[in-house]
């Protein structure tokens, strides 16, 4: 076992997620293994379809790596025979320089890092699946929407666009996976939107380099002057089990704005499972309307270099890795300007922080609803809300930073400036269980979103 073992860690079939947690894990995850092993296969045929050479070589290699691990699992833990892909899968292996659709019915599979470039429209049609291989570093997969390039990806609540892992075994019609968890992360890379709206960048620079892109990749350029840019449309879409790592603690977000403009519509919106953040804004005046995420493995929403838009109706349900569920940055140069959150639903658990406001943040936070946290007092701080810094708490005293209607069900014996820290208590209320009245409208993401046909959104 231990041959064929290092030699499926080397041929990079694991991704580094598994190894990055602990050697138990990955020997436990045996259904992980074989989901991955799985769609070595399918990528395989992929490929087939597209050129005979080198299948033969790939097929014993895969056969050696299967015999080799079957033989090391006992009795009904043994993996099952590989799904074969559909006629309909198609790879897409190099950048989108002309417009271009992606048909209903069909899937899509990234081989890479995928951009559409500047001056061309990518357009997803509703029912549409997009997996990325999986990967890391410099193999880690994403779609990039370059600046000046745009995305039409309007699904419908009938048939949202889903991007997941090509190690998930859902075919289009499908909401849930069947055979991935909605914890399991960094299997792909996420969706990446670029434009040329200002933000507030180190050194006062027009633009720069996305996170979660390498600096030889100028598609990751983002910034400019234009905040009434327009990179196109994103409706009823569902990102799943991304935030690959590129490097030591730099991993892809599930949806990452960079500079985005308010001439873009991205309205119900769902990110799963993702290593990283769930959505992370740099600058940009962008509009989200109706945004859940689920399991974030870092952050449910991040706001960095003065984002100036406003996400409106939105949901966190913390997994066991949330760190913040919201974590508000300020600007990085001398460009201010400030955001809004509001009618948001958030779902703690024992090691989530509501929210971390930060380096001079700024922005209207208002009609939140916090619930499940744990009791700061006995955590080191977890569970609760924090003004970091004396730039934040300058900004909060001069009314650059605001809080309205706050409510929140606490843990049994907390009090109220426990959890609301540096004066924030004066905008928040504490409620019992299912007495509050401000939050997200859960009702926009029935039928559509994985959440939802999960069972996570009841009683929210």
């Amino acid at each position: 076992m231990a041959f064929f073992f290092a030699f499926i860690v080397n041929s990079v079939l694991i991704p580094n997620v598994f190894l990055k947690t602990s050697i138990t894990r990955i020997i436990l995850s045996k259904e992980v293994i074989e989901t991955i092993l799985h769609s070595q296969m399918r990528q395989i045929t992929i490929h087939f379809k597209l050129s005979m050479k080198k299948l033969n070589t790939l097929l014993v290699l895969f056969s050696a790596v299967v015999i080799g691990f079957t033989s090391c699992v006992d009795g009904n833990n043994k993996p099952g025979t590989p799904v074969e892909p559909g006629n309909d899968d198609v790879l897409v292996n190099s950048n989108i320089s002309a417009n271009t659709t992606w048909e209903t019915g069909k899937t899509y599979v990234l081989g890479g890092r995928i951009a559409v470039t500047s001056g061309n429209t990518l357009t997803i049609q509703p029912g549409v699946l997009v997996k990325g291989e999986v990967g890391s570093g410099s193999n880690a997969t994403a779609l990039i929407i370059a600046r000046g390039a745009k995305i039409d990806a309007q699904g419908t609540a009938a048939s949202p666009i889903i991007f997941t892992t090509v190690a998930d075994e859902i075919i289009p019609g499908e909401i849930a996976s069947p055979n991935l968890e909605p914890n399991l992360s960094g299997l792909w890379g996420g969706l990446i939107v670029l434009g040329n709206a200002k933000g507030s960048f180190a050194g006062d620079v027009t633009e720069t380099q996305i996170e979660g892109i390498p600096p030889s990749d100028t598609n990751g350029l983002y910034g400019g002057s234009d905040n009434e840019d327009n990179s196109g449309i994103i409706k009823f879409v569902s990102i799943r089990h991304g935030g690959a790592n590129i490097g030591e603690g730099n991993e892809i977000n599930g949806l990452t704005l960079g500079a985005v403009g308010s001439g873009t519509t991205i309205e119900n919106v769902e990110i799963i499972g993702n290593q990283d953040d769930g959505v992370e804004f740099f600058g940009g005046t962008v509009r989200i309307k109706n945004a859940i995420v689920w399991n974030p493995g870092d952050d449910g929403f991040d706001t960095d270099q003065a984002w100036a838009g406003t996400l409106d109706n939105f949901i966190v349900i913390s997994g066991d890795e949330t760190d913040h569920c919201l974590e508000i940055d300020g600007p990085e140069g001398s460009y201010n300007a400030g955001h809004t959150l509001k009618n948001g639903t958030i779902k703690g658990n024992a090691v989530s922080q509501l929210g971390d406001f930060r380096d001079g943040a700024r922005g209207t936070f208002e009609n939140i609803y916090f619930f499940n946290f744990t009791d700061p007092a006995t955590t080191s701080g977890r569970g609760d809300l924090s003004l970091s810094g004396d730039k934040t708490l300058a900004t909060f005293a001069e009314g650059s930073l605001k809080f309205i209607k706050l409510e929140a069900t606490l843990a049994d014996g907390v009090a109220l400036s426990t959890v609301f820290k540096n004066g924030t208590e004066s905008f928040a209320t504490s409620v019992a269980t299912g007495a509050n009245t401000v939050g997200a409208d859960a009702a926009v993401f029935s039928t559509w979103s994985w959440a939802s046909v999960a069972g996570q959104l009841s009683g929210l």
